[in-house]
C-alpha cells in the first residue's frame, strides 16, 4: 500500500504502474492576483496628545455585495500598536499571519526588553509591501499605523500596496479619504493641534466620521471596531455600534422616494 498522502485514493503504483498525470497542466505560468476579491473599506485615525484613535467597520464587501458582517480590520500587535486594514481580506489575513510570527519571534528574543514601537512596525510593513510590489505580486492592502514611537509619542502612519509612506496627525483610507479627512481637519488641521485634542475629543471626532461614512459609503456598515493607543496600552473595542442613526432625514431631500415637489 502506497502510505503518501497524494496517492491516497488512487490505484497501487506496484501493481498498476505509476498514476499517469499528463493531462494535469503542472507547468504553467505563474499568477498572482489582479484585483481584490473580498475587501473593506475606510479605515480612520486621528492623533490626540496621548495617544492615537483609529476606527474601521466590521464589513467585507463581495464586489456590491455586503458579504461578510463581522470581519475585524483593526489588529493590536503588542501593547503599543494597532494596525487597520483596508482592502483585500485574504492579503489581510496573510499580513495578520506574518504579524504573528513576528510577535513571536520578538518575545522569545533575547531583546524583548525594547519591543516593536509603532515606528519599527511601519518601517517593517512598508518594506514588505514594497517588496512585494516589486515581485509584481503586490499586497492589495491600504495600512494604518497607529500607537507610540520609540519616545513615547504618538505615531500614525500609513502604507499602500507600492510601498508608499505617508505620516501625519490623521489619516483615513479608502472613502475617508475624501469624506473623513476634512472632518477630522476641522479639529486637527496640524501637528500643532494635536497637543490640544483631549482623548474624548479625539474619540467623538471619530465615531463621528464613522457615521457619515455609514450614510455616504455604499461599503460601509453601522457596526465597526475602535481602538485607543496610549501609554497605559491598548484599548480595543470590536463590536461597537452607531448610535442615533436614522433615515429619517432623507424623507426632507428633493428626488427622494416619491417626492414631486
Amino acid at each position: 500500500m502506497n502510505h503518501l498522502p497524494q496517492a491516497w485514493g488512487r490505484p497501487r503504483d506496484d501493481v498498476y504502474g505509476a498514476y499517469d498525470s499528463s493531462h494535469l497542466q503542472t507547468s504553467g505560468p505563474n499568477q498572482h492576483t489582479q484585483s481584490p476579491v473580498v475587501t473593506g473599506t475606510s479605515v480612520v485615525a486621528v492623533k490626540f496628545k496621548d495617544g492615537v484613535v483609529i476606527a474601521a467597520d466590521n464589513l467585507a464587501s463581495y464586489g456590491s455585495l455586503a458579504r461578510f458582517t463581522d470581519v475585524k480590520r483593526l489588529r493590536r500587535f503588542n501593547s503599543q500598536v494597532v494596525v487597520g486594514f483596508g482592502g483585500d481580506v485574504s492579503d489581510m489575513q496573510y499580513l495578520d499571519r506574518l504579524l504573528n510570527s513576528l510577535d513571536i519571534r520578538e518575545n522569545y528574543s533575547s531583546a524583548s526588553d525594547s519591543p516593536l514601537h509603532a515606528k519599527n512596525l511601519h518601517t517593517y510593513l512598508s518594506k514588505v509591501m514594497y517588496k512585494r510590489r516589486s515581485d509584481f505580486n503586490p499586497l492589495w492592502n491600504h495600512l494604518l499605523v497607529a500607537g507610540l514611537d520609540g519616545e513615547q509619542k504618538p505615531f500614525l502612519a500609513s502604507a499602500d500596496l507600492l510601498g508608499t509612506t505617508f505620516a501625519s496627525s490623521t489619516l483615513a483610507t479608502g472613502f475617508g479619504a475624501h469624506l473623513a479627512q476634512p472632518i477630522l481637519r476641522r479639529t486637527v488641521p496640524d501637528e500643532d493641534s494635536v497637543q490640544k485634542v483631549t482623548k474624548e475629543q479625539a474619540v467623538e471626532l471619530v465615531k463621528e466620521c464613522m457615521k457619515v461614512l455609514f450614510y455616504r459609503d455604499a461599503r460601509s456598515m453601522d457596526k465597526y471596531s475602535i481602538a485607543v493607543v496610549t501609554k497605559e496600552g491598548v484599548d480595543l473595542k470590536e463590536d461597537e455600534k452607531l448610535e442615533k442613526q436614522s433615515w429619517a432625514f432623507a424623507e426632507g431631500i428633493r428626488g427622494y422616494g416619491t417626492q414631486i415637489n
